[in-house]
Formats: C-alpha cells, sequence, structure tokens
C-alpha cells in the first residue's frame, strides 16, 4: 500500500513553526487527529481528537485515505508515532518531526543530550526515578502537569536529594515559555498552572545512591530474611548473565532481590517472580515498585509447577528455593536451548540433587562459604553463614 498517513510533530509555535513539508503534508489530509491542544492549532474541516483510553483504532479504520496525525515535537519521543508505526508497514507513512522538549530544554540550557538521562514521566510513577539518582547526574524529564512538580520535589527531598536543583519549563518553544529555577527542598513560588512541564534535574545530596554493581546491600529491600544474601546475589547475577531485553525466570523469589537487580542491569529487560508465599509475594511486588520497575516485574502466586505452564519462554532462570528432581525435570523439558539456569542449594538434600544433575548435564557447581567478623567477647572472630552450592549450566 501506498504512503497515506503523515505523522507531524508540532510545537507550542504551532503552525508557524511547522516546515513547508509539514504543511504541504497537512494539506493534503482529508482527517487529522490530534490531541485538543494540538487540533485547536490548525483550520481544517475534519478535525478528529484522540480516543479515551488512547488507541490509534481510528487511524487504522481510514487506511488508505489520505491522513495526518498531529504530535507534540518528536513523534517517536513518547508520541503517537510508535504505535502507529508498529501497526502499519514502513511504506505507508511518513514522519515530520519537530524539536522535541528533551531538545528545546538541552538547547536553552546548553546540555549536551549525549550526556543527559531522558525520562517520561508523565504516564510513570516517579519510583522509577530513583535508580538513577546519584549527585552529578543530569536528567531531562516530562511531567503529568503543573500539580505534579511538588510531588517530584517531595520525592527528592524524601530519597535525601533535596540540594538538586530543578529547572521548571513550562510551554517551551511557544510565547508562553517560563523558566524558573529552585532547590527541591524549596517552595516553588506561584505555583505550576499549565499543564506542559518538563524539568530539567541536577541532583545533589547525601541520599543513598542504588550502585551499578550486581550485589547491591540487603537493606534495600524489605524481607523477613528470606533473602539471596548480597555476596551470593552477585554471584548468582554473575551466573545469569543479563543481557539487554532478556526474560528471567526467579523461583522462589523471595523479597525478589534477583529478579529486581536483574531489571537493574538493562532498562529493556523484564523479569517474573514466582512465590507460593503470599506475604512475600507482596513483598517481592513493592520492592519491585520502590525502584519503579513494577511495569517490568510480574508476580505469580503459586507452586513452580502449577505456574511455569503459561509463561512466555525465558533467557535466564534462577532457582533460589524449592528446587527438587520434579521441577528440574519439567525445566528441562520446557526450556528453550541457550537458555542459562543458575540453581541454588542450602540443605544437604539439595546440594545431592544439584551434583546429581551437575553429573548428568554438566554446567559449573560452585560450593559458596562465607564468613563475615563479629563481636566475640571483647574481641571479634569470624561467623560462618551456611554455605550455599550454586549450579549454573546452559540448556
Amino acid at each position: 500500500m501506498d504512503e497515506w498517513l503523515s505523522i507531524i510533530g508540532i510545537g507550542e509555535d504551532g503552525l508557524a513553526g511547522l516546515s513547508g513539508a509539514s504543511r504541504d503534508a497537512l494539506g493534503r489530509a482529508e482527517t487529522v487527529f490530534g490531541g485538543p491542544r494540538h487540533l485547536a492549532m490548525i483550520d481544517h474541516p475534519d478535525r478528529r481528537p484522540w480516543p479515551v483510553p488512547f488507541s490509534v483504532a481510528p487511524v487504522l479504520e481510514l487506511r488508505g485515505r489520505p491522513v495526518a496525525v498531529l504530535a507534540s515535537g518528536d513523534p517517536f519521543w513518547h508520541g503517537a508515532g510508535g504505535s502507529l508505526a508498529a501497526a502499519l508497514a514502513p511504506r505507508e507513512w511518513r514522519t515530520f518531526p519537530a524539536p522535541s522538549v528533551v531538545s528545546l530544554a538541552a538547547a536553552r540550557l546548553g546540555w549536551r543530550l549525549e550526556d543527559v538521562l531522558l525520562l517520561g514521566l508523565h504516564a510513570a510513577p516517579l519510583a522509577r526515578l530513583r535508580p538513577h539518582l546519584s549527585p552529578g547526574r543530569r536528567i531531562i524529564l516530562t511531567l503529568r502537569d503543573g500539580g505534579s512538580v511538588a510531588g517530584l520535589a517531595a520525592f527528592l527531598v524524601a530519597e535525601g536529594f533535596g540540594q538538586s536543583r530543578l529547572r521548571v519549563m513550562e510551554a517551551l518553544g511557544g510565547p508562553q515559555e517560563r523558566i524558573r529555577e529552585i532547590r527541591a527542598e524549596d517552595p516553588l513560588e506561584g505555583g505550576v498552572p499549565g499543564p506542559l512541564v518538563a524539568i530539567a534535574l541536577e541532583v545533589e545530596g547525601p541520599g543513598r545512591v542504588v550502585p551499578r554493581a550486581s550485589g547491591i546491600s540487603d537493606d534495600f529491600f524489605d524481607h523477613d530474611g528470606q533473602i539471596t544474601k548480597r555476596e551470593t546475589r552477585a554471584l548468582a547475577l554473575s551466573a545469569l548473565a543479563p543481557r539487554g531485553g532478556e526474560l528471567l525466570w526467579d523461583i522462589g523469589a523471595g523479597s525478589g532481590s534477583v529478579g529486581i537487580e536483574w531489571l537493574l542491569a538493562d532498562p529493556r529487560n523484564r523479569a517474573i517472580g514466582i512465590e507460593r508465599d503470599p506475604a512475600r509475594a507482596a513483598r517481592a511486588k513493592g520492592n519491585a515498585a520502590r525502584f519503579g520497575l513494577g511495569s517490568r516485574y510480574r508476580l505469580c502466586e503459586g507452586a513452580a509447577l502449577d505456574v511455569i505452564a503459561g509463561l512466555p519462554a525465558p533467557q535466564a532462570v534462577f532457582i533460589g528455593g524449592g528446587a527438587c528432581e520434579a521441577l528440574l525435570r519439567v525445566l528441562w523439558e520446557v526450556l528453550p536451548a541457550g537458555c542459562r539456569l543458575v540453581a541454588h542449594a542450602v540443605t544437604l538434600e539439595t546440594e545431592s540433587l544439584l551434583a546429581a544433575w551437575h553429573g548428568t548435564c554438566g554446567g559449573s557447581l560452585l560450593r559458596i562459604e562465607l564468613s563475615r567478623a563479629a563481636p566475640l567477647g571483647r574481641r571479634h572472630g569470624w561467623r560462618a553463614s551456611y554455605p550455599v552450592v550454586q549450579w549454573s549450566v546452559t540448556r
């Protein structure tokens, strides 16, 4: 099918800011879709607002006819462009981008975009910012509306980064553009009445930074003691070897710590935690949410053998608890070739089981013995933890 859809980026300067090619595409369209704010910027006989909740179905119903879609700035940065392109063949559409809000923000401040983290938080929880908070970090983010600025400031203060500098940027690129600078811990005089808000954030303060290395401190997680301890977790993540865009099954999720660190390794990763204990399942979901990872972490409550049949195929599996002969047999049958399997044992019975499977299927068998210095009278001695046996193998 020939090109019929024009995806046009438009800024706060409206028609005046459109290129000649964008104007021509708009003039050829029989129907124009967009948000009410964008549609109010143009004069066209057939202007149609997006449905609520958002859907590209009305556009697809006119497939083959000349149609234009208006989107803010660059339609492929949190815009309708990605949703439309996913539903169409490349030859059916053409894009006419305008400067994105993040490009405008960087241009106002002289920031190099390649050195800045870009986050769209207009439809995501503020907690998604948490793993990225470290002094000196520059972040450009979008918020839902002006009322969200106070919530962002309160979040930064609560996490110990109240000294961070915020440039509150409203209606960038238009006649009502306004930029104000505050510290997160200080009030913003006059509030932010408008809906078009971007924040340029420079992180400062003594708040706790989430390390990038595997094996972050146990006290980052809410747990009841059922947690893969930091040093052992680091070895587990090393064996699991997360790569971008992969899915992990975390069997016996406990606090969710392994799955959460898997997600922290790459923003495209996904994890499915499997936990039979309801309290621990709720705790794991809560831990993921506090790191802003809830949308990529799915928790299945129940026994692994009852759950895994309906799950999408993983690229890696971790068994932190509950390994048994029946589970290993099922996994060996259903896991795809190349899947990495890592299992831990703390009991002699499970250790014997993993040793037997290692003898049959190969892989690596590792015994992890850790001791920590602890008070012994007026001095200190070594207090040993239970040894952990780790079996890792590629299917």
